[in-house]
């Protein structure tokens, strides 16, 4: 397990089927849910399909020497004329690697490398965003004489405030990216260079790295399943609800009514990789978060099949650092 630990905290995917390690599938969540009266948000044979059962959205901040940000003026009538990030829905058969570069060609006419993930976005649990930093490595700036229904034009902007935009809600994550190209090299406050993960899910899955300390000791544990063989805890994203529903539900599986308290850290990784055919495919992902417990692991009580297992010292130190670091983990974002 530490060899998986090391694994996600270094953004890579986990040799491993998750389908059969789910701990909380969508039919389990929703028999719970009956059980209490209460008709499921959700059928529990629901799969993620793109364009039609889930919406995977990119955004591509990419900053320049001159610290400017690239803008691209929106082109759809619902919007024409206001400026925002290069960004649209992935398309089917696309990794999301693949789609940030597209989005930016087609919005900018620049050709882009992408380096890392940034954040992770979420509304719901059928609509995601993933934030995408990179670098020019091609093309010309699209000027409005190439206006076309993807955008009328793009420039580099020094100041978003001078801009009449479409929406906000890119200003945090600008901000994110020109910090993260003017921090220092290899500050342990931030992530590496991590993209997301060639991995195919049917289902997309959510799952838990939860770290918890020995306060007398100083050592740090992280919490596994014991179901079929150990794991870290997994459960399936309930569509219909937001991903802190779907977190708060699992933590009560995991450990009861008397929840102790707890935070998402951030996302350490992100499994995606588009496979199977045009009828069955295989658009599912899945989220490795991690959650810290805030009191001492002795005043912890676990239910069911977990265990804690304890760190090494180079693990412990390790994860602690990833804790302490405010970007050490990419951010995650809920909109509820």
């Amino acid at each position: 397990m530490e060899t998986n630990l090391i694994r996600v905290l270094e953004g890579q995917y986990l040799d491993e089927l998750t389908s059969e390690l789910c701990d909380f599938t969508l039919e389990e969540q929703n028999a719970a849910t009956e059980a209490q009266g209460v008709k499921p948000l959700a059928s529990s044979d629901y799969v993620p399909i793109v364009g039609k059962t889930v919406t995977y959205v990119v955004a591509c901040v990419i900053v320049n020497d001159a610290n400017e940000v690239l803008m691209m003026q929106e082109a759809k009538e619902s919007c024409a004329g206001k400026w925002y990030l290069p960004a649209g829905r992935m398309e089917p058969g696309e990794t999301i690697v693949e789609a940030g570069v597209r989005e930016v060609l087609e919005e900018t006419g620049l050709k882009v490398e992408i380096s890392t993930l940034l954040a992770v976005e979420t509304a719901g649990g059928s609509w995601f965003r993933f934030v995408l930093t990179g670098n020019v490595v091609g093309g010309t700036l699209k000027t409005p004489s190439q206006a076309d229904q993807e955008s009328i034009q793009a420039k580099w902007c020094a100041h978003l405030n001078e801009l009449s935009l479409r929406a906000n809600d890119i200003l945090p994550i600008v901000e994110l990216a020109r910090s993260y190209r003017t921090r220092v090299p290899k500050d342990p406050n931030w992530h590496r260079d991590i993209l997301p993960a060639r991995k195919a899910h049917y289902k997309n899955y959510l799952r838990v790295v939860v770290a918890i300390k020995n306060k007398t000791t100083n050592q740090v544990y992280v919490l596994l399943s014991e179901k079929t063989a150990y794991h870290f805890p997994t459960v399936e994203i309930h569509p219909g609800r937001s991903l802190h529903s779907t977190l708060k539900k699992f933590m009560i599986e995991l450990f009861g009514a008397d929840l102790p308290q707890h935070r998402p850290h951030g996302v350490l990784s992100v499994e995606h990789h588009t496979s199977g055919t045009q009828a069955n495919p295989t658009d599912g992902m899945c989220l490795t978060v991690l959650v810290i417990c805030r009191p001492s692991i002795e005043a912890v009580s676990l239910i069911g099949k977990c265990i804690w297992h304890e760190l090494n010292k180079d693990l412990s130190a390790r994860l602690a650092m990833a804790v302490a670091g405010k970007n050490a983990t990419f951010q995650l974002h809920v909109v509820r």
